[in-house]
């Protein structure tokens, strides 16, 4: 079986071809915000996304034709549980319009193996979407009764990453208690205990520690002000596209910033060193979560490149559990090696229910 793997992130277009296990080829190609933020909305990137791909696969010389499966990755829709989902109708309509409530360019994944799918009459799958919800239910309570957090993250390799580190220790990923932090474009971190992720921060939600992308955490009172004199429509921009490394410097690429930082520039060194500091927040609120009782902090994504984030980070939280890296993701992996069960029959596909995992409380 070929399937082609398609995986938009905040900065980036990553796809492979995999000839049943073995990969035909991956390449990401780097997006800066300047040029994302010239489409008003996700949505409006679909078909330059997906120029994306078909180049690269006549780069490769691999036909679509050739293709027995699409599989994107996923988001947007309503929140559900974990797993391989079949892409159908429903699925597709409700994450080209957000019915989940958030904007994220996974959900092009799922867009596209629809649009492909349906042209070439081949099966299509996602796995593991932005809002797969496992929360406690302690962890949705705000202090405004009716507005509830989501879980909004990087599940799909934060997932992939914790149940690898649970076969290096010998143990099964539900009996272990971690911290993961995905670190990238766009930065979560969240707290698994016994194979759910029972909390965490909604990156494109403007919680959490702020990013090549987006604006994190910022006090309410804050927000209200900034509001005087921009729209909401901006506001969410900044959220997920334009807040962060765009705000500061007018550009999403890490690269150029910590060259700035190497050579000094007291504004980058600043502001770099501020995303590392938040990320080390995060990962001891997430410690709190799971009462101390961690058996490692996963540090995974783009950015662990840098010496220096994994440093900073080592040194301010090792005194909860040890550190250990995963530089880059297994998001390819993990949405092939899946899809693949499901394709010769040893595991089975769920369907996309159309219904919120959470949709309130007896007394909303």
């Amino acid at each position: 079986m070929r399937l082609l793997i398609i995986n938009p992130g905040s900065t980036s277009t990553k796809v492979s071809v995999f000839d049943d296990e073995v990969p035909v080829f991956t390449e990401s190609v780097f997006h800066d915000a300047p040029q994302l933020l010239a489409y008003p909305t996700t949505n409006d990137q679909l078909p330059f996304r997906k120029k994306v791909v078909l180049d690269l696969l006549e780069a490769h010389s691999v036909p679509v034709e050739s293709i027995d499966c699409f599989v994107g990755r996923g988001g947007c829709a309503y929140s559900q549980k974990e797993g391989v989902m079949e892409i159908d109708r429903a699925l597709y309509e409700d994450t080209r319009d957000d019915r989940g409530g958030s904007d994220h360019p996974a959900k092009l994944g799922v867009m596209m193996a629809w649009e492909l799918g349906n042209e070439y009459s081949k099966p299509m799958y996602t796995l593991n979407p932005t809002n797969v919800d496992e929360y406690d239910d302690i962890a949705r309570i705000t202090g405004i009764r009716g507005v509830y957090r989501r879980a909004q993250s990087h599940v799909l390799n934060q997932k992939g990453i914790a149940r690898l580190h649970a076969a290096k220790l010998g143990r099964k990923y539900s009996d272990c208690s971690f911290i993961v932090c995905h670190i990238d474009g766009g930065i979560t971190v969240a707290a698994h205990r016994n194979g759910r992720m029972i909390d965490g921060t909604e990156g494109a939600g403007g919680d959490g520690p702020f990013t090549p992308t987006r604006l994190g955490s910022v006090p309410v009172m804050e927000i209200a002000r900034y509001l005087e004199g921009h729209t909401p429509a901006e506001l969410e921009v900044m959220c997920s596209r334009s807040g962060g490394f765009v705000s500061h410097f007018g550009t999403s690429d890490s690269d150029r910033i910590h060259n700035l930082v190497v050579e000094g520039d007291g504004h980058a060194v600043l502001v770099w060193n501020a995303m590392i500091y938040q990320i080390c927040k995060s990962v001891g609120a997430m410690a709190a979560v799971l009462g101390g009782r961690v058996d490692a902090i996963l540090l995974t994504g783009g950015l662990v490149r840098f010496d220096d984030i994994v440093d900073g980070i080592t040194e301010r939280c090792r005194w909860i559990a040890p550190v250990c890296v995963y530089k880059g993701e297994v998001e390819q992996e993990e949405l092939c090696g899946e899809v693949l069960k499901v394709l010769r029959g040893t595991a089975q596909a769920g369907r996309y229910t159309g219904r919120p995992v959470f949709s309130g409380f007896s007394w909303d």
